[in-house]
């Protein structure tokens, strides 16, 4: 609710979080846009693109690249996954992040989120967005031309820059920021994700094709799922199960951009999937 009264004000937005995009993103941005204001992402992978995207020509750009790091697990063997407890999935390798998202960068549903958030963003096709995994998380995400040019935006892994970078737009903040020593990296390596380790990610993608109001039933699942599992309530390998679970269970019409009453009513398909989700955890929980 902060963000879409914030959108109302002729301000410039600067959004940190992705749920709101997710789950309320047509409707946000046309209400910032109404208003005379403007929309900057914070979220670092979005910054990215933001910075190189051409904005005054989006008919040049052929897609979206995503990149992840793949998190915690990116390495683990499959059979060792259903043990995972909470304590391994918040280590993140690079990010210092609070648990429930660390939890969902583990699962790469964090990414899922971040294709949605970026279909929203910048009026992209899910066929137009890839997601690349890149486990030293220099490069936050590239845009690729019609021409076949990719332009990207490299940094090390502190969210300091694409806050300063959002608060100063169209300028640039002087600070002392960490910098890139390229040759002390000496390499960057790229591959990618594995859908069938990750179901979130699938699951995720599917949501945003599906449309209407399913990315908010994937995100509302989510967070009931993740924050089960901190809880000891739920095994890590069932968050995606009760994700998928819930998107089977859980069907309504999708948010009217143009209303005034949008958000009431993506909280409102956010509260259903919620009260779904839960039931679905204490079913698996007693079944354990």
């Amino acid at each position: 609710r902060s963000a879409w009264a914030a959108a109302e004000t002729g301000a410039t937005l600067a959004l940190a979080n992705k749920e709101s995009l997710v789950c309320c993103g047509p409707a946000l941005i046309e209400r910032v846009r109404r208003s005379g204001g403007r929309l900057i992402p914070v979220d670092s992978e979005h910054s990215a693109i933001f910075q190189v995207f051409p904005h005054d020509a989006p008919h040049q750009v052929q897609k979206l690249i995503l990149t992840a790091s793949g998190g915690p697990f990116r390495t683990t063997p499959p059979e060792a996954l259903a043990a995972i407890t909470p304590e391994q999935a918040v280590a993140h390798p690079n990010w210092s992040m609070g648990a429930k998202i660390s939890v969902d960068s583990a699962t790469m549903a964090n990414k899922g989120l971040e294709a949605i958030e970026a279909a929203y963003l910048f009026d992209m096709a899910a066929d137009r967005i890839d997601i690349v995994v890149h486990p030293e998380s220099i490069i936050h995400s590239m845009v690729e031309y019609v021409d076949g040019s990719t332009l990207a935006q490299l940094g090390p892994p502190d969210m300091k820059t694409p806050i300063a970078c959002a608060l100063g737009w169209p300028e640039r903040i002087a600070w002392p920021a960490p910098k890139l020593d390229l040759a002390a990296l000496g390499r960057l390596t790229f591959e990618a994700p594995d859908e069938t380790r990750f179901p979130a990610l699938k699951l995720a993608r599917e949501a945003l094709r599906a449309g209407g109001s399913a990315p908010i039933v994937f995100n509302a699942a989510n967070e009931v799922a993740a924050l089960a599992f901190l809880d000891r309530r739920l095994a890590f390998l069932n968050i995606a199960a009760v994700v998928a679970d819930t998107l089977s269970r859980v069907t309504a019409s999708g948010v009217d951009s143009g209303s005034r009453n949008a958000c009431d009513a993506a909280l409102a398909v956010d509260a259903l999937a919620r009260r779904e989700a839960e039931s679905i955890v204490r079913g698996l929980a007693a079944a354990a």
